[in-house]
């Protein structure tokens, strides 16, 4: 494969400049198959970022390497300029790199407000005891109904997790990330098996999103993708493509090349409506 293009697009970032992500050739090898093979790229301050890629991409693998479920062959990870590559995945959302899942991992017999309450209390070191004050607990458990009231799940606070759409369990699981306080979301595949009202939804939701919460995403879903980001990763045999903004992304014809295999690629990232 030629040499991958890397376009820097303008827009937010750190006061600093430093990126609140950076990837820096990471590599994954199983035995002699090369999942993920030297990608690098940065993740601004501030930015909603994707990565999307056919099929064998290594965009799960890439997604796990940077969460930290999956040790890296070679490369680094680096959360806002500092080294996190050798930390666990529970060291790394304690520094603010929190990651949700494709498929639930939410309490389901327990109420929307008990999964995000459970979120608030670790963030804050408390533990469930029935000693705990009042004033402390009504304190906990308004901000676990601010985060259900950002996320459009408050009226939905008191049902059980497990009787919510499946729309409405995917908000609930980033509204359990979001009440840890990350400064990094990573979301996998969040509008897996929505319907288009509820992606529709879940896209309004995202972009609604504190600015100082910086998201990176992983998405099948290509009307989301530019419909959410400001950039775009393209991920091919394991090899970092392109990254740009979409309108670049969307012109590049090595990006298209690698979605369908052929040289006429017009229809390919059509504008929503056209």
């Amino acid at each position: 494969m030629n040499a991958s293009q890397h376009v820097v697009p303008g827009g937010r970032g750190s006061a600093d400049g430093v990126p609140a992500l950076g990837v820096e050739g990471l590599s994954r090898h199983f035995g002699s198959l090369r999942a993920v093979q030297e990608v690098t790229f940065e993740v601004r301050a501030g930015s909603r970022h994707a990565v999307i890629g056919p099929n064998g991409a290594g965009k799960s693998t890439l997604f796990a390497l940077i969460a930290g479920a999956l040790p890296a062959t070679s490369g680094r990870v680096r959360l806002h300029g500092d080294d996190v590559t050798s930390m666990a995945e529970y060291a790394r959302a304690n520094r603010g790199l929190v990651r949700t899942f494709q498929h639930s991992s939410l309490f389901l017999s327990a109420t929307a407000r008990e999964n995000v309450l459970l979120a608030v209390q670790r963030r804050h070191g408390v533990q469930a005891s029935p000693w705990r004050s009042v004033t402390r607990r009504r304190a906990l458990l308004e901000e676990a109904d601010e985060v259900l009231a950002q996320l459009g799940l408050l009226d939905r606070a008191g049902a059980a997790a497990g009787a919510l759409s499946h729309g409405e369990r995917r908000q609930l699981e980033v509204a359990v990330a979001l009440a840890t306080a990350p400064s990094v979301l990573l979301l996998d595949e969040p509008a897996a098996g929505m319907s288009p009202a509820d992606t529709q939804a879940f896209q309004q939701i995202v972009l609604g999103l504190p600015q100082e919460v910086t998201v990176l995403l992983v998405e099948h879903d290509l009307d989301l993708v530019f419909g959410l980001a400001d950039t775009v990763t393209v991920l091919h045999l394991g090899e970092h493509l392109i990254t740009g903004d979409p309108e670049q992304v969307r012109a590049s014809e090595a990006v298209q090349s690698a979605y369908l295999g052929a040289e006429d690629t017009s229809d390919l990232f059509l504008e929503e409506g056209s």
